[in-house]
């Protein structure tokens, strides 16, 4: 009987130039199904159609809202597409930044943070155990690997954070429970902190001098193979949280 191929599940992929449409390439490389999971409709497809066309497997399942209801849906349309495979990996790579003076914050972008940073990361996270928990533990002892992306809000708030810190903390705080709770389970959670600009097409009007120099920010393809890294390694040494940044970021 052939083995069943790994699934990759991505949520939040933007135009498929940063993080989240790394991981999904690098992965497809490696023989996964990637299935795309992200609010615009037009460039998760052609994420995919990208990936297609290099001899990937991708699919893309857009979602209007980041809630529980969306995302359940998007799962749910996911083991349907591949029915028989086995959802292996999942990254939630959605999140929502506001900088601004404390006082100068609305109502509605605290609601936000607090949805996508915390709200949207537990409905992914509940989908992709819920599908972990359904396997038995493969040849490196993981059952699954949910791989969160954060940032350094996580760890500290500053001037002008106050939303976003606090968004971020609650995402730390809910991947630490969670890899509390689910590693006795051989459930590999990690959180992953990106400390730094990364590398988009919005970035790049920068100019030169910031796309031409790799010291001073962090490149999405570099980003995706640590995620490849934290998915591959054996039960006994999982990293629970892993920091990036480039060379000369101030920290």
């Amino acid at each position: 009987m052939a083995s069943r191929k790994p699934i990759l599940v991505v949520a939040g992929v933007g135009t498929g130039a940063g993080t989240g449409g790394s991981t999904a390439r690098l992965f497809a490389k490696q023989g996964y199904n990637v299935a795309l999971i992200a609010r615009n409709a037009k460039e998760l497809e052609a994420t995919a159609a990208d990936i297609k066309a290099s001899g990937g497997s991708a699919a893309a399942f857009p979602i209007v809202k980041y809630d529980y209801s969306d995302i359940h849906d998007a799962f749910d349309a996911i083991k349907k597409h591949w029915p028989g495979e086995e959802l292996r990996v999942a990254v939630f790579n959605a999140g929502y930044g506001v900088w601004k003076p404390f006082l100068e914050v609305t109502e509605e972008e605290w609601k936000e943070s607090v949805q996508t940073n915390i709200v949207a990361a537990a409905a992914f996270a509940r989908e992709a155990i819920l599908a972990f928990k359904q396997l038995e533990p493969n040849e490196i002892g993981a059952r699954g690997n949910l791989i969160i992306t954060s940032a350094t809000a996580a760890w500290r708030g500053n001037l002008t954070t106050s939303a976003f810190a606090a968004g971020k903390h609650g995402l730390k705080g809910l991947a630490q429970s969670l890899n509390k709770e689910f590693g006795k389970q051989n459930i590999h959670v990690s959180h992953a902190i990106i400390d730094g600009s990364i590398l988009t097409n919005r970035s790049r009007g920068r100019g030169d001098d910031y796309v031409n120099n790799p010291d001073v920010r962090l490149d999405p393809d570099s980003i995706a193979k640590a995620y490849l890294y934290l998915a591959e390694q054996d039960r006994t040494a999982w990293t629970f949280e892993l920091d990036l940044r480039p060379a000369h970021e101030k920290w």
